[in-house]
């Protein structure tokens, strides 16, 4: 054989090796990870980016007390006393060491269930909310249908195994996309350590540190919350921003303590590299005129709370998928204050709802005008245009 033809049969079959080899993660190819199921949301929507075996139910551990905490930060005055039962002080697994009859303002308690994962710390919530642990998994259950987590059951507040206490990756993506719009519990979970007081015995304090080891180790990283027992294994709801984009990622049965923040750094990389955020209307451009019934004037404008931008995801280019609809009322009472939510923007993808912005107005001033007047006469037809 020829040289060039030895050299063209080389290339050939060079050719073919390239084509068959594997592409890396990050470069268009799938992540690589240990955890049997996992999910990549975009925080704003809630659109996928990714998936695997997210519909799987599995044991979510100690993820359930995203649950735990949303309740009693919406729920609970957050400066009132909780006192630890004979129960809650004995749970397995409660680093903060708190003894029967001993009680923390409400808020140290919650930070110390969400940074250090304390059981017992979600018992004596569970059991000061509503009486007792099953009185309370009901509630969470509620909540959880209210959020559309229709593959989950909580027997618990706390996630210790149970066989009736299941989630999965993508209904645990839901509920860290609801808490984490709660700015309380978003200041908590981003949180690396603080020091928990007792109120009794008072002078007890206790340094509480963020089970979460992608705090301060990862770009953007803004929370949420850690999961491992034996049957578990490693489960992580974590979350970050960059560039004002915001990701959630949920994973379960990871093999290791480790693996779990490693599956949970790669998801992140994989997400941030497969969405970009379109700038959409300004908040000035997308105002509404309402009517105004009982004020110094007849009709107002709402406008949406802030821009509205347009994640695009996996190589979409444009916006066209996206589409606003108002849900606002026509007639609204005076007087209303700067920044009073009447209403909200509905963002759709698809034509389904992704993201709802609260419209708000501005200032309109009780009293009288002939405009108002016949407002009110008018109501009922104003209504219904």
């Amino acid at each position: 054989m020829k040289f060039w033809q030895k050299f063209s049969a080389i290339f050939v079959v060079l050719c073919m090796l390239t084509i068959h080899l594997p592409i890396a993660a990050g470069e268009g190819g799938e992540p690589e990870i240990t955890a049997e199921a996992a999910i990549i949301i975009e925080s704003t929507t809630g659109r996928v980016i990714w998936e695997k075996n997210a519909d799987e139910r599995l044991y979510p551990a100690s993820m359930t007390k995203m649950m735990t905490g949303i309740l009693a930060l919406e729920k609970m005055d957050m400066k009132s006393a909780v006192t630890y039962s004979q129960y809650a002080a004995y749970t397995e697994s409660s680093p903060l060491g708190a003894r029967p009859g001993e009680s923390l303002v409400a808020k140290d308690m919650v930070t110390g269930l969400l940074l250090e994962s304390d059981n017992g710390a979600a018992v004596a919530l569970a059991e000061n909310m509503a009486g007792d642990v099953t009185s309370f998994a009901a509630e969470m259950n509620s909540k959880a249908q209210q959020l559309g987590m229709h593959d989950t059951n909580f027997a618990n507040p706390n996630g210790l195994t149970d066989k009736n206490h299941y989630s999965t990756a993508r209904d645990m993506a839901k509920l860290a996309r609801y808490v984490m719009k709660n700015q309380d519990f978003r200041k908590i979970v981003g949180t690396t350590a603080r020091d928990i007081y007792w109120r009794n015995p008072v002078g007890k304090i206790y340094r509480a540190e963020n089970t979460n080891k992608l705090l301060g180790k990862y770009d953007g990283i803004t929370g949420i919350k850690t999961g491992w027992t034996k049957a578990a294994g490693g489960c992580l709801a974590v979350s970050a921003k960059r560039d004002g984009v915001e990701l959630i990622v949920v994973l379960m049965k990871a093999d290791t303590l480790d693996d779990r923040f490693k599956d949970g750094a790669k998801l992140l990389d994989y997400g941030f590299e497969h969405v970009k955020m379109a700038k959409g209307p300004a908040k000035e451009k997308v105002r509404h005129k309402v009517w105004v019934k009982g004020g110094e004037q007849a009709t107002a404008y709402v406008y949406p709370s802030h821009d509205i931008d347009y994640p695009l995801i996996n190589g979409e280019e444009d916006t066209g998928r996206y589409t606003l609809t108002y849900d606002v009322p026509n007639v609204v009472d005076a007087p209303l204050q700067a920044g009073e939510p009447v209403g909200q923007l509905v963002l759709r993808y698809d034509g389904q709802p992704v993201e709802e912005v609260p419209m708000i107005s501005d200032k309109v001033p009780g009293g009288f005008s002939v405009g108002s007047w016949l407002v009110g006469v008018f109501e009922g037809v104003l209504k219904h245009i």
